[in-house]
């Protein structure tokens, strides 16, 4: 059985693969748990056709790692280089870094789109990464607390004033004097994970405690919590 390894373009994104002949009557494509993608094609089948079927599944494939990416066990020290990944509401986007007139980060298929006025360093690209991550918290954690308000409404409970900031270790917390504080962090979980995060800690408008009565509560307004908090503990391990 030989083994070779191949690549197709789709999009802006590059699918690697293996290809292996075997004695098989039709072509498997596998994405295994690692985010490797593994293709076995019967004895006889030409390249380019190969290539056609993979491009075929290309939506597939990319799903499939996407899937497998947010349960890897621990997210590896971040260098600020081109080609690392970086998470944003719980899915995985590349850094392309390119100089320019003046600095921006933008959003584009799969790849934050960095670009650096001057001389480009990791320190800079991290802070470049930090600020734009700080300015979409401020509005998707607003978003995500505007949706998740409507369920202590009818308790005649006052709003509390979002804060957002880097904790070391909670996702977030609520005071006695009403403010919701966030780890800034969470703009990096799915947003599922955001409103797990809010709505346990409005729950505490109502029960102070973490004892049955808060937790049969919580159950009431979100019955899938637990496999919230499941989520965001193994995407941002």
């Amino acid at each position: 059985m030989s083994s070779s390894r191949c690549a197709i373009a789709y999009g802006k994104e590059s699918i690697d693969f293996s290809l292996s002949h075997v004695d098989r009557k039709t072509l498997e494509i596998a994405v295994h748990p690692d985010q490797t993608v593994v293709v076995k094609a019967p004895l006889g089948i030409d390249d380019e056709a190969i290539r056609t079927r993979v491009a075929r599944r290309a939506g597939w494939i990319i799903r499939q790692r996407d899937f497998f990416w947010q349960f890897d066990p621990r997210t590896p020290a971040r260098n600020y280089v081109g080609g690392e990944t970086h998470l944003y509401l719980g899915r995985h986007y590349r850094l392309r870094i390119g100089s320019g007139k003046r600095d921006t980060v933008n959003l584009t298929r799969g790849y934050f789109e960095m670009g650096v006025k001057g001389d480009v360093s990791s320190e800079k690209i991290k802070s470049l990464l930090e600020g734009w991550y700080r300015d979409r918290a401020a509005v998707k954690f607003r978003e995500s607390l505007d949706r998740c308000w409507p369920h202590f409404e009818k308790f005649s409970l006052a709003k509390p004033k979002l804060q957002i900031k880097r904790m070391r270790k909670r996702w977030g917390s609520l005071s006695t004097n009403g403010r919701l504080t966030l780890n800034i962090d969470l703009i990096r979980a799915p947003r599922e994970c955001i409103d797990y995060v809010i709505v346990h800690e409005l729950s505490h408008l109502r029960y102070a405690d973490h004892g049955s009565e808060f937790y049969r509560f919580l159950d009431k307004l979100m019955p899938d919590w637990e496999k919230r908090k499941h989520k965001l503990e193994v995407t941002l391990a």
